[in-house]
């Protein structure tokens, strides 16, 4: 099994640039954010292209912060770098040769205890407010979210009454399981873990390990497309309904003899 590849430095530089840019526009948007916002993209029954869904991000955001196209160029490439990695770590061939093995490698920001020390220090945040910051994670998952909620005809709800279903649900709860306080997360122990508590690190291998499993789950359970619809034919002596004026079969219906 070939290992994963990874985003490099200057790549996730790059695509770190591109989000700051487009955060003056949109302010929730963030590298984190994008990441998870992608990552849920490739997770699901297809993969949708950039020329898709990067014009309905933020409500057209980068075609707002991008509006040169030889300034949009390198920011399109940092894009399709970082999606194309994504879309080789949520490869579905290799997560079969080893489900064990966790090949999702998201772009994440980890504050330390130094790192939220520095910022009380720096006046960023007061002492009794570290509890509000974003815990590791926390923003990957949100973005994670808003892309299945942003494409509800691929990420459909599944038949809670069966197994698959229940699996399906499972997946998704561990990865909103990162948004979660204190209370909430208590009930996903009970429910998932037979009580057993698991720290932040743990909850996060759960929630990208989630995000491989939705990867596989979607090779059997794919939404199907709707029927198409086709309208009747007029008959054959019937006015032809191009306002000719000449029956069906002398007019557009003499094609199809």
């Amino acid at each position: 099994m070939a290992a994963p590849r990874m985003s490099t430095d200057d790549e996730i530089d790059a695509l770190d640039r591109v989000c700051q840019r487009l955060a003056g526009f949109e302010d929730d948007l963030s590298l984190e954010w994008l990441d998870g916002y992608m990552t849920a993209l490739l997770a699901g029954p297809r993969r949708i292209a950039r020329d898709e869904w990067l014009p309905r991000l933020g409500q057209g955001v980068f075609g707002r912060a991008y509006g040169d196209p030889e300034d949009a160029a390198p920011a399109l490439a940092a894009i399709d770098a970082r999606y194309e990695v994504l879309a080789q770590q949520l490869d579905p061939d290799q997560i079969l040769d080893d489900p064990d093995v966790l090949r999702l490698a998201p772009l994440m920001i980890e504050l330390t205890d130094e790192d939220k020390q520095r910022l009380v220090a720096e006046g960023h945040v007061q002492q009794d407010q570290l509890h509000l910051l974003e815990q590791t994670g926390e923003v990957w998952a949100i973005g994670f979210i808003e892309a299945t909620r942003d494409y509800p005809d691929d990420w459909p709800p599944q038949d809670m009454e069966t197994e698959d279903g229940q699996l399906f649900d499972e997946c998704l709860t561990r990865i909103v399981s990162l948004t979660m306080e204190a209370e909430e997360l208590k009930e996903v122990f009970e429910d998932l873990y037979d009580g057993e508590e698991l720290n932040r690190d743990e909850l996060v291998n759960e929630a990208l390990y989630a995000a491989q499993d939705l990867r596989l789950y979607w090779l059997d359970h794919a939404p199907k497309p709707a029927p198409r619809r086709v309208e009747a034919l007029p008959g054959r002596n019937d006015l032809c309904p191009c306002g000719s004026g000449k029956k069906f079969k002398k007019c557009h219906g003499a094609q199809m003899q």
